[in-house]
């Protein structure tokens, strides 16, 4: 059985439809680029029954056509995110909620082992300045 810190929850993703206006309305968030990924993330006050760190992957349909190749690279950046969440640790202050929306910039497809290494970067850079 898999630990609870290596799942990927409900509450850990941006579901409200005002906390994503929070993120991309509000002029204080910030942004990281890693290509082929961009991290736009946020340190707000937290939601009700929200998890200290959410989510948002984004691969828009410009980028690729298809569902299913849209599908496949939201899973590869989900299953990154949930290998190398850790890299946040305790980095949230307390009474404070870390929103980040990963977002897909290129318009092919990347192995694995390259998502995972730019989800590790974006991450690392966030770290510190949450």
């Amino acid at each position: 059985m898999a630990k609870p810190s290596s799942t990927f929850s409900k509450q850990e993703r941006i579901v409200s439809t005002k906390l994503i206006e929070t993120l991309f309305g509000k002029g204080d968030s910030q942004s990281a680029v890693a290509y082929p990924l961009r991290a736009v993330y946020l340190q707000e006050e937290p939601s009700e029954g929200g998890a200290p760190v959410q989510i948002l992957i984004s691969v828009p349909k410009k980028r690729f056509k298809h569902a299913v190749d849209r599908n496949r690279v939201k899973r590869q950046i989900r299953e990154a995110y949930r290998h190398h969440k850790d890299i946040l640790g305790d980095t949230v202050a307390t009474g404070k909620q870390l929103l980040i929306a990963f977002i897909w910039l290129s318009e092919r497809h990347c192995p694995t082992r390259k998502v995972e290494e730019r989800v590790v970067t974006l991450l690392k850079r966030i770290k510190p300045k949450a």
